[in-house]
């Protein structure tokens, strides 16, 4: 199958590619001299690599690339295209002035040209993070592949991002209701502006308990203030699989877990790995100013009871924290409206499993839980997944979809966990089910060692 190459290049060598995604409007303006966005806008270039196809079955891939409405693309067709279309959503890349498209996280790009899907994935016409442009571009380019690229328009489209990515992805199914068939969330940033909201409860959580004033943060907190509040915490230095050496510090370290999502196997053993990262550079401070805690009851309340004394922070507008507009950082209301696959790393506290309870919460109060499968992977580092993880995900994902097609409405969702119950998510067990034994260690931690071994028989394989 050929695609048009209008306004295109196209890549000719054979590579096996391997990606990693981490993690205000729409997008852009269309400038006089540039009507369709065919250049990056002002300020940013396009640093996207040529990316070269992959073999299905002996013959390449046809791999695109371009620029369109200022966001540059991949696309990439198998030899024989079974006529869906899935779109990448990438994470945050940082506020640099290159924008850069990534092709779809660890094996699944392998997976999905096997399976005969062709998959696009935009860079977005801005960087950092910013959703609202990312929800546009992604939606755009879909189109833009469907009447100008393929040929026809794809029977099934779905919907795939990890980090910020996912925090697209969820917003993406509320701003075009049944345009997407299914989404698949990896370590998903689904709660929205409650992710500073977390970041200020942390900070100034540690503040309260180490007696140290610093939000918000002055010129001297990276000098002064935190290294005390670090000092009388007992977290200096602390690795992973290490307590803190005070009361405060413990009672600090009991209190992210209960933020991140409640007592979990290996919460403890993990702290170590965020306790610093939390506390650097005063993050609520330059997240928006948006973030509150007018409503957070922190636990535990022994050895110290910090709720009548913590100061606590009002957002700086209200009726911006609340706006529906697709801005930086865009409410997501739990209407998914189609069916959602999510996937997260249970003791990850960079973007923590309590983001995915709230978004779980909101589906359900929505009447759309019948819409929505968690599985919980026991890794503590953010967006840790194996191919088999990744794998099993996107098979379970789009036989679902492809039954409640045949099926109708009633079709029973694939397993997942439970992760609004307290007692099973605090169970030793807990993500056991569909964690891969064998996955292989991150380049800069394995952290599932910090976990107890699942029972044999208990883990997907």
């Amino acid at each position: 199958m050929e695609v048009d190459m209008k306004s295109t290049r196209s890549s000719s060598l054979l590579a096996v590619c391997a990606a990693a995604a981490l993690l205000l409007s729409p997008a852009g303006p269309v400038s006089a001299d540039d009507p369709g966005g065919n250049e990056p806008l002002p300020g940013y270039t396009d640093g996207t690599p040529q990316l070269p196809p992959l073999m299905v079955d002996g013959k390449p891939t046809q791999v695109v690339q371009g620029m369109y409405r200022h966001a540059a693309y991949y696309l990439e067709v198998p030899p024989k295209w079974n006529g869906e279309l899935v779109v990448w959503a990438h994470g945050d890349q940082g506020d640099g002035t290159e924008l850069k498209a990534e092709p779809p996280v660890g094996g699944l790009r392998k997976q999905f040209v096997d399976e005969g899907y062709a998959w696009v994935a935009s860079s977005f016409p801005t960087t950092g993070y910013n959703v609202g442009p990312a929800v546009t571009s992604s939606h755009d380019l879909a189109e833009y592949a469907a009447t100008e690229l393929l040929g026809h328009r794809p029977s099934r489209t779905y919907m795939t991002g990890g980090s910020m990515g996912g925090h697209v992805v969820a917003r993406s199914l509320e701003e075009y209701p049944k345009y997407y068939d299914g989404a698949l969330s990896l370590c998903g940033q689904v709660g929205a502006r409650r992710l500073y909201d977390y970041f200020l409860d942390g900070n100034l959580a540690a503040q309260a308990l180490s007696g140290v004033d610093a939000y918000p943060a002055g010129t001297d907190y990276q000098t002064d203030a935190l290294p005390l509040i670090k000092k009388r915490l007992g977290i200096t230095d602390l690795k992973p699989g290490e307590n803190p050496t005070t009361v405060a510090g413990r009672q600090y370290q009991q209190m992210l877990t209960e933020l991140t999502g409640g007592p979990r196997p290996a919460a403890d053993a993990a702290f170590g790995l965020y306790a610093d990262a939390m506390l650097v550079g005063g993050l609520p401070t330059i997240a928006g100013h948006q973030a509150q805690n007018l409503t957070t009851r922190y636990e535990p309340t022994t050895p110290v009871d910090i709720n009548p004394t913590i100061e606590r922070v009002a957002p700086d507008d209200w009726d911006e924290r609340n706006s529906m507009e697709l801005n930086d950082m865009p409410r997501v209301l739990g209407k998914p409206g189609v069916p959602v696959m999510s996937m997260h790393t249970m003791d990850d506290m960079l973007v923590p499993l309590s983001m995915q309870q709230t978004y779980t919460k909101q589906v359900a109060d929505n009447g759309q839980s019948d819409l929505l499968v968690n599985r919980e992977i026991r890794s503590a580092m953010h967006c840790d997944f194996s191919d088999v993880e990744l794998g099993k995900a996107w098979k379970d994902l789009t036989s679902w979809v492809e039954r409640r097609e045949a099926q109708g409405e009633e079709t029973a969702r694939p397993a997942g966990d439970d992760i609004l119950d307290r007692k099973q998510v605090a169970a030793l067990t807990f993500g056991c089910r569909f964690t891969d034994p064998n996955a292989p260690a991150t380049p800069t931690s394995d952290s599932r060692k910090l976990f107890p071994a699942c029972p044999e028989g208990d883990t997907q394989g």
